[in-house]
């Protein structure tokens, strides 16, 4: 069986699981995988995922000697990688501080070589497509090994710097959607069509259930839940919540989740007189948000890119009515009327509306809840069928392991 170099920009990661149970899918089918991260992770992650920094092998913190033995290897092996060094500085439409980064990955490139070089790789994975995946090309061409990436949702439709040369160099690329995919065929020629893979990624089942009314004598509840950061959108909700509170409606928003933009958001909170409707719950354990899930009358989902959000996924196999923005590769998942809700991206005025019209359908006649408890088992029929985790995870590894050869 190969053994195959598995890396990301920051591993574990809370945000993140998906990487972690294909490195152990791949383990389960007797490959070996050396997990790797560009940055050191965090003690909480670390704690989380229940792994240890002895089982990772982190590019952070620099070691000075090998950095500069990278620097040589780069100099033997220049004929390997001087079209990648070409188009960092001389083609394209990056920015100059974009090449000088790229350039800077280069030599990451060598080092992460370096690192590996006894370890008698096969092949190099890399999740997503930002700076690791750079890193990882690199390594894989100066050990004469194959490369391949996963591209998610904002690596590939927002931050898409240098993903020609990625893709030109790649064996083979896993999307996670077909939208993604039909995305990459449309948008960079050189890809081929048969290197080019979707692999879904999927949530556990859950027990059978039985559905009953909802916001019932208290507030109509919204959840979100996400990494706060500005593609997330979050700051959309808020303003979403003072309207809705401005029009008489008694409601509650609980926003889990930590990240960036934690301070713009309470600010507009405050900003807002929201402190008493809208609440940051910060990084909530995954254990703890199956209880959220099961008591939001409606879980909503503000952003601007995305790629298939596993929160959708969770919301919806445990029974909770999901309202989306109508992007990428959502509609895939969240078929509108059918199992699930879907609004214009990005627009106020209809998420309001929307959300408006949902607290009226379950604070409706019985026959109106009765349509609304058939979409939410829809919604769990969608998630078991086309996005069970194991389903995915063994399509995964049978796939990745043939298309390694």
């Amino acid at each position: 069986m190969p053994t195959i170099a598995y890396l990301a920009n920051q591993f574990p990661s809370p945000t993140e699981p998906y990487v972690g149970e294909e490195i152990d899918e791949l383990r389960q089918r007797g490959a070996q995988v050396i997990a790797g991260s560009v940055r050191r992770p965090g003690t909480e992650a670390l704690a989380t995922s229940g792994k240890s920094g002895v089982e990772i092998l982190c590019l952070q913190p620099i070691r000075p000697l090998v950095f500069g033995k990278a620097l040589g290897l780069i100099f033997r092996r220049w004929g390997r990688i001087s079209g990648f060094a070409k188009r960092a500085l001389l083609e394209g439409k990056e920015s100059p501080v974009r090449r000088i980064k790229a350039i800077l990955h280069t030599w990451l490139g060598a080092y992460y070589a370096l690192l590996l070089r006894d370890c008698e790789v096969d092949h190099i994975h890399v999740h997503h497509g930002y700076f690791a995946s750079w890193i990882g090309m690199v390594a894989a061409s100066l050990l004469d090994i194959g490369f391949s990436l996963t591209l998610h949702g904002s690596d590939l439709l927002i931050h898409d710097a240098y993903l020609d040369t990625k893709l030109n160099n790649c064996r083979f690329c896993a999307t996670i959607s077909n939208y993604n995919r039909s995305y990459i065929l449309g948008r960079f020629p050189g890809a081929h069509g048969q290197n080019i893979m979707v692999s879904r990624m999927g949530v556990d089942a859950q027990p059978e259930m039985h559905f009953g009314r909802m916001s019932h004598g208290r507030a109509f509840t919204l959840l979100s839940a996400g990494r706060l950061h500005r593609v997330k959108n979050q700051a959309f909700l808020v303003r979403a919540c003072a309207l809705m509170r401005d029009a008489g409606v008694e409601l509650e928003c609980l926003i889990a989740g930590a990240g960036p933009e934690h301070a713009h958001l309470d600010f507009l909170i405050a900003q807002n007189q929201l402190e008493d409707r809208v609440h940051l719950l910060g990084q909530v354990p995954h254990s703890d948000l199956d209880s959220l899930y099961r008591s939001a009358d409606l879980f909503v989902l503000t952003s601007i890119s995305e790629g298939i959000p596993l929160v959708l996924m969770e919301a919806m196999v445990r029974g909770t009515v999901v309202l989306a923005p109508d992007l990428t590769g959502i509609p895939e998942l969240v078929i509108p009327g059918k199992t699930g809700f879907l609004y214009k991206p990005s627009d106020l005025r209809d998420f309001v509306q929307k959300v408006l019209f949902l607290q009226h359908l379950m604070q409706g006649r019985r026959q109106l809840l009765d349509r609304l408890n058939w979409i939410r088992h829809a919604g769990r029929v969608q998630v078991g069928r086309n996005f069970n985790r194991r389903e995915t995870l063994d399509h995964f590894g049978e796939t990745f392991l043939r298309m390694i050869g």
